[in-house]
């Protein structure tokens, strides 16, 4: 009768063993006081960059397994008032980048340690080895504690591409003066001289997003914050996935 238990348990240890190869792999969950942010606003379009090579790494930041927003439940739910009140004005949010988990901060500043020179679309008045003690990649950053977003404006119903000598080209976004993740002082939010249609946009902007609880980064016309984030002193690490 013993024998007989033992091969019953054995083929079932087998069994489970089997199993967990062939069975799919699931991300884990959220953590609680997060959410995908097209669960939420699915009219607000996503252009992640960090989940693919057009970025200023030129590769998959590490952490990105998809190009998901991810953001906490409050961040959501007023990007998406954001959302309905710029619509009235033919206008939709473009997010760049969310949640950052801690492990892809630390891999843009190991990169940025690493040193090189200049790129002429991304940071072309300075060095790679210098973007850190400049201010333009950060060893912390707000976007890891899930409330911290990325973001420009376009037009509902032209999807014409603004073109910009600087920074993310291809966003779908109305003329900024500056791409997202241009490191260059011409990012400053208040920068001046600034081409009038550039000036205009980037104030309406800022109104736009204020109005919705958010404050902007002065050196990043397209970094926000909500002001109310529900972790302000802490941050995250889980990857970001579609899952």
């Amino acid at each position: 009768m013993n024998r007989v238990r033992q091969t019953i348990q054995r083929i079932g240890f087998f069994a489970l063993a089997i199993a967990s190869l062939v069975a799919p792999a699931h991300a884990d969950a959220l953590p609680p006081g997060f959410v995908r942010l097209a669960e939420v606003d699915s009219s607000i379009r996503q252009d992640i960059r960090y989940a693919g090579t057009d970025n200023f790494l030129h590769r998959k930041v590490n952490g990105y397994d998809a190009p998901v927003c991810i953001l906490t439940r409050q961040a959501a739910q007023a990007l998406a008032r954001v959302q309905k009140a710029i619509a009235s004005k033919g206008l939709t949010l473009v997010v760049f980048d969310c949640y950052r988990p801690a492990r892809a901060v630390a891999d843009m500043g190991d990169w940025s340690a690493q040193g090189g020179p200049p790129d002429p679309q991304w940071y072309p008045k300075v060095a790679r080895g210098d973007l850190i003690a400049r201010g333009y990649v950060a060893r912390l950053s707000a976007h890891s504690r899930g409330s911290t977003v990325d973001l420009a404006l376009a037009r509902i119903d032209d999807r014409s591409i603004a073109k910009t000598a600087c920074g993310a080209g291809d966003a779908d976004a109305l003329d900024f003066g500056a791409g997202f993740d241009c490191f260059d002082p011409i990012s400053e939010t208040a920068h001046r001289p600034l081409g009038k249609d550039a000036a205009a946009n980037r104030k309406l902007l800022i109104e736009a997003m204020r109005a919705g609880g958010f404050r902007n980064y002065a050196r990043e016309w397209w970094h926000f914050t909500f002001e109310n984030e529900p972790f302000a002193r802490q941050r995250f690490d889980f990857r970001v996935s579609h899952d």
